[in-house]
């Protein structure tokens, strides 16, 4: 499937849809890529940095690591040793083809120019994913990852640990009952700051590519450029080309909060601003600071009619405003929220509303809190969440029909930075901006000759 085949027709039949009916059943019955609840999983994993590892080791009590793949040979040698029976890998597609009938799992866990191509090539082998955030490195990608996982029927996930925890789970029946009122305006961001910037001049040099590395691998389906070790490792969130810069690496944990509790959906603008910086002359990179305006319009939802919300992030050297009524002692997060509404505000921190209290002190302690009304995930982890949705057959709680419009909102952040100081109105529905035509070539662009989905 071409990317650019998928219409609004599409992705409207598609976006909505769960995988609440889908039946797993003996592997001998269906085939392979589904397992029944009295077996274990043979997961594989793609891409071993930190987030791979750290994956793994998750799900590596509970279900069979078969098979790990990367890019590097010699990447993670000491973890490679911990999970020896694993089979290793450089090319996916060789580990796919080889262990096809071996293989009823996958985690992507790789650079984000990387998730579609890989979590689709398993996805179409009927292989449930656990794809890294964010969810893709386009809003084209993001619209096929999730149009692949309904017609394959697959059980997915998108790796914002966050999503399975207790206290994302507080703060929405907190805004649900509601604490601090209507909700209107949220100040939110990350204190990270992931560019390339300083590093412009360095990759102008032409080092060789080391004997254990396929660059062309690693390049993926991003466009042709020769190989420096600057995109490497982590350094690739810094550059256009690779990653999403801070916006791309945080949304998905920052803003699943309130794009849970809110029942946020897309915005219907975005503008961004930074300081210091060309979008054109500089557009390889990412700002070292950055503030991006979301408007999001008035909704019915399930827990109430709810008006318009501004959602203002702020990225890398820009911090987010300190709140008035906190409490001189203590220090806005850096990385989180402070959610505004007409009768309070709340602030919470990264990855599920980590520490989330209503502000000031005072008005935490007066609150009295509603009974739970959400389920909590047993033992909090979000692998585990996966691997036992796989099993009974129901949905992730943060699968791609969730995990995909939540990415969305990070990359229409990243379109924005590149039209500095254009507020872009989105129609989400139609996958276009509608004032400004030059934008809309962000949206799906093209692969490298020989990649496609």
């Amino acid at each position: 499937m071409n990317k650019s085949q998928i219409t609004r027709r599409s992705f409207l039949g598609t976006a909505g849809a769960t995988v609440g009916a889908f039946t797993i059943v003996p592997r001998h019955v269906l085939g392979q890529g589904q397992s029944p609840p009295s077996e274990k999983l043979n997961i594989a994993c793609i891409g071993l940095g930190w987030p791979g590892c750290k994956d793994v080791d998750a799900l590596a009590s509970s279900d069979n690591i078969v098979a790990f793949c990367d890019v590097d040979s010699a990447r993670a040698p000491e973890f490679r040793n911990k999970y020896a029976k694993a089979k290793n890998f450089v090319d996916y597609r060789k580990m796919l083809d080889e262990m096809d009938k071996s293989i009823d799992a996958v985690i992507v866990a790789t650079p984000d120019h990387t998730h579609a191509v890989l979590g689709i090539g398993a996805m179409k082998r009927s292989k449930h994913v656990y794809c890294e955030k964010p969810l893709a490195h386009s809003i084209g990608e993001i619209r096929a990852m999730m149009k692949v996982a309904q017609e394959h029927q697959v059980i997915t996930q998108m790796g914002n640990q966050g999503h399975s925890s207790d206290s994302i789970r507080l703060f929405c029946e907190w805004i649900w009952d509601g604490a601090i009122g209507n909700v209107h305006t949220i100040q939110a961001g990350c204190s990270a700051m992931n560019t390339g910037i300083d590093r412009l001049a360095e990759i102008k040099n032409r080092p060789p590519v080391p004997a254990n590395l396929n660059w062309d691998l690693w390049l993926g389906p991003a466009q042709e450029r020769p190989y420096h070790p600057a995109y490497l490792h982590e350094s690739w969130r810094g550059w256009v080309p690779f990653g999403g810069g801070t916006i791309g690496d945080w949304t998905c944990h920052v803003i699943d909060p309130i794009f849970w509790a809110l029942d946020l959906g897309a915005p219907s603008s975005v503008v961004a601003e930074a300081k210091d910086y060309d979008p054109k002359t500089q557009a390889d990179v990412f700002p070292k600071g950055d503030v991006i305006t979301y408007q999001f319009p008035a909704k019915d939802t399930a827990h109430g009619k709810r008006g318009p919300v501004s959602v203002i992030w702020h990225g890398g050297a820009e911090r987010i405003p300190r709140p008035e009524g906190l409490e001189v002692d203590r220090q806005p997060v850096d990385t989180g929220a402070i959610v505004y509404g007409d009768k309070g505000a709340i602030m919470y921190g990264s990855h599920g509303a980590g520490g989330v209290r209503i502000i000031p002190e005072a008005k935490m302690r007066d609150y009295r809190k509603p009974a739970p009304t959400l389920p909590r995930i047993r033992g909090g982890g979000h692998e585990q969440d996966w691997a036992q949705a796989v099993k009974s057959g129901r949905k992730a709680g943060s699968d791609f029909s969730y995990g995909g419009p939540l990415t969305e909102i990070a990359l229409l952040g990243v379109i924005a930075i590149k039209m500095l100081g254009t507020k872009l109105q989105w129609d989400a529905q139609r996958m276009q901006f509608t004032n400004c035509p030059e934008a809309n070539q962000f949206i799906d662009p093209p692969y490298r000759t020989g990649w496609s989905l």
